[in-house]
């Protein structure tokens, strides 16, 4: 198969595009760099893919440059371009809003130009709102312009699913954490405070649970419900909710350090719970998470000492 991976050189979609090639796949990898951190993270991530023959990078934004060239001949997209993060969605909804919901429109009438309908639109569970917990019958509440965004986006694609014949898989994506991780994430940014001795800083009273999933459990999920075929809406979860101060323990734990948590104040669009349910994946392309938390935050944190070694 020839797959179109928006972001490809992101934190997921450069395990995703890895993942494909060594399954058989051509990948067509597209990244526009536009993050708010430095360009040389994603750089390190796209180094080992640049190298492979079955891979072929474009630098484009999906907003503005033309996309139905890079599309002649692919089987299928997996639009993994966001702009995430929830605090800048606040101050800055325009760039949301166009990375978000204008880039699918674009895509959308780029994939009908090359005649592409297996389209992959990966999203979130700050769709949900709050309270992410549950499956995917659950009312959407997003609490955020983040959250507000990615679910435009859904409805968006479900219209050109209802009136093209779009063949549209939505992934809602739980937490996901694992090596590369963008630097504004919370697992890295309380790995690297615990690192360098300092104190680890929590928004709230760190009572806020997770299913946190690590980053090969989404890749699996990911390439098993494209290559299934799947239609519809999933979640894909982790299995096990963990608070903010477990999450803590745990990197202290695999540092081998005592934490020093500094409490700030809740920020506004913030989960406090999310808990996916992943039943409808599991039925549909066998997902299964088999990651547990210790084992990937071991990984992570191993990963976060050798990266930060090459600053």
């Amino acid at each position: 198969m020839r797959v179109l991976v928006t972001g490809a050189a992101g934190f997921i979609g450069s395990h995703l595009s890895e993942q494909l090639l060594a399954e058989g796949h051509e990948v067509i990898g597209v990244d526009a760099f536009i993050d708010a951190y430095p360009r040389a993270f994603k750089e390190r991530n796209l180094a080992g893919l640049l190298a492979h023959p079955g891979f072929t990078f474009h630098e484009l934004d999906l907003r503005t440059d033309e996309l139905a060239p890079i599309l002649a001949g692919c089987d299928a997209i997996i639009n993994e371009a966001a702009m995430a993060g929830l605090s800048r969605s606040w101050s800055d909804f325009e760039l949301y809003n166009t990375c978000n919901l204008s880039a699918v429109s674009r895509l959308i009438g780029a994939a009908k130009v090359a005649g592409l309908r297996r389209f992959v639109q990966i999203s979130t569970s700050s769709v949900y709102g709050r309270e992410a917990v549950g499956d995917e019958d659950e009312a959407t509440r997003p609490v955020s312009p983040y959250g507000v965004t990615k679910l435009a986006a859904e409805h968006l694609l479900q219209a050109h699913a209802a009136n093209d014949g779009l063949e549209l898989l939505v992934l809602r994506y739980f937490s996901v954490y694992g090596p590369r991780q963008r630097p504004d994430m919370a697992f890295r940014v309380f790995t690297e405070a615990l690192i360098r001795g300092e104190p680890v800083t929590i928004f709230g009273d760190g009572s806020q649970t997770r299913t946190n999933t690590y980053v090969s459990d989404i890749v699996r999920g990911t390439i098993d419900g494209l290559v299934s075929g799947a239609i519809g809406t999933y979640n894909l979860s982790g299995r096990v909710p963990m608070s903010v101060r477990q999450i803590i323990g745990l990197i202290a734990t695999a540092l081998g350090v005592t934490p020093v948590i500094v409490r700030a104040p809740e920020r506004p669009g913030d989960q406090q719970q999310t808990a996916g349910r992943f039943d409808r994946a599991s039925k549909a392309f066998g997902y299964e998470p088999a990651v547990n938390p210790q084992d990937g935050i071991a990984r992570q944190v191993a990963w976060s000492i050798t990266e930060l070694a090459k600053r």
